[in-house]
């Protein structure tokens, strides 16, 4: 009969490498670039905007008005769902989480409450007897009775 060992546990194995999520240099010249053309494409607006003529800039800052009145709506209806989600959040935690600490609370009080009996009733009685049984085998040594 053989006497091989088979590992229970496998060797933990080296992680894998995770790759560098750092922009490169040449991403975020990108970004500057376009931000860059962005910024000039607003000032020639603004630019050309101020040599146009009034009906050109008053249909032009009714057509802005009217954007912003619409991203009010979508950032009320965004605010809505927030307000919703935490709600259910709130929720959540009240009537889901809230009962499983409780519960778990009254587990580790009754589990400190096992401990303090078994101390009391089991390991004290046991360190008693031990020390009794110590004073015996130094009382047999003091009188030389000893098992050969």
């Amino acid at each position: 009969m053989e006497n091989t060992r088979t590992p229970l546990l496998e060797a933990p194995q080296d992680p894998p490498e995770v790759e560098n999520t750092s922009q490169s240099p040449s991403r975020v010249w990108i970004v500057i670039l376009i931000a860059a053309i962005i910024i000039g494409l607003i000032v020639t607006a603004i630019f050309f905007l101020s040599r146009a003529d009034i009906a050109t800039t008053s249909r032009i800052r009714d057509i802005f008005i009217i954007f912003m009145a619409f991203e009010s709506i979508v950032i009320g209806v965004a605010l809505t769902v927030l307000v919703v989600q935490v709600s259910t959040l709130i929720n959540l935690l009240q009537n889901e989480v809230k009962p499983i600490l409780k519960s778990t609370k009254e587990t580790v009080d009754t589990l400190k409450g096992t401990t303090e009996f078994l101390s009391s009733n089991v390991v004290e009685p046991v360190i008693k007897l031990n020390g009794y049984l110590a004073g015996m085998k130094q009382l047999f040594d003091l009188f030389k009775i000893r098992r050969k």
